[in-house]
């Protein structure tokens, strides 16, 4: 088979695949400016008769998603600040420091990335309310302001970078300290920059957490706030798709912006599949 028929299909392939992950997303968009008659239609249609763009206003106001809106930024600017700095210094101490133990501890927190997320949510739980956290801007906050993966992902980075640099810069009398902010976090900037990506994605699309640990309305983020729009007599698809549009297109823009440091991030951290 020549190069071109193997590109050919690799091309076709991922042209297929693209579509197939953009019909969803085409799906809302559509669903969201449809009339309540046209989301139930059969056959389903894609383009309304009479596009409704006032479902978005009328989504906006169904709850108060201003608050929602900002609990969702307060919540994940304040994660995604906390996670930057815990794992900025435990990569660096694991990828440039010795002390006892480190390989041994390296290697446990890492064993723990097997572990579903969905097995930690009955002990974080149990742990917040014990120290009477439960229903506060704490408990969708500090579980989240560590993360290994993010520590594995810089570790690399840092590994990266000579260690007769580090040598060279304790002999001149730098601090560890110094030496990190000064030499190694300019030099691991796409990597810091993909996982602050990363973990703003996430952290503003995270959905069960703060369903299980918030019980007043003033604390509850934007995805939990689509609940509103799925009651007993049943559910308003249109608008649950305007307000779905709402809560999606902010992070469409941030990776579509930055998808490249994400790439290049990644790529330096040596992770691959």
């Amino acid at each position: 088979m020549s190069e071109k028929v193997q590109k050919s299909i690799l091309y076709i392939l991922l042209t297929l695949g693209a579509i197939t992950m953009l019909i969803p997303f085409v799906w809302m968009l559509s669903t969201s400016i449809k009339s309540a008659g046209e989301t139930m239609q059969m056959p389903p249609i894609w383009i309304p008769e009479d596009p409704k763009f006032e479902n978005y206003i009328e989504a906006w106001n169904a709850a108060p998603f201003g608050r929602y809106f900002l609990n969702s930024v307060l919540v994940t600017v304040l994660s995604t600040a906390g996670e930057l700095i815990t794992t900025i210094l435990a990569a660096f101490a694991f990828a440039k420091m010795e002390f006892y133990g480190k390989n041994i501890l390296f290697t446990i927190l890492i064993a723990t990335m097997m572990v579903p997320g969905e097995l930690l949510i009955i002990p974080n739980f149990v742990t917040l309310s014990r120290f009477d956290l439960i229903n506060t801007y704490a408990a969708l906050i500090v579980p989240w302001l560590a993360s290994i993966f993010s520590v594995f992902a810089l570790r690399q980075t840092f590994q990266g970078v000579p260690n007769e640099l580090y040598y060279a810069a304790k002999v001149d009398g730098s601090s560890d300290f110094r030496f990190l902010w000064s030499i190694m976090v300019p030099l691991g900037k796409s990597s810091i920059v993909a996982i602050a990506i990363l973990k703003i994605i996430g952290s503003w699309n995270s959905f069960m957490w703060p369903l299980i640990v918030t019980n007043d309305t003033e604390l509850r983020t934007l995805p939990v706030g689509l609940q509103a729009f799925t009651t007993e007599a049943g559910t308003r698809f249109e608008l649950l798709m305007a307000a779905s549009t709402i809560v999606i297109i902010p992070m469409v823009i941030i990776y579509v912006f930055l998808q490249k440091q994400i790439i290049a991030g990644i790529s330096k951290s040596g992770l691959k599949g």
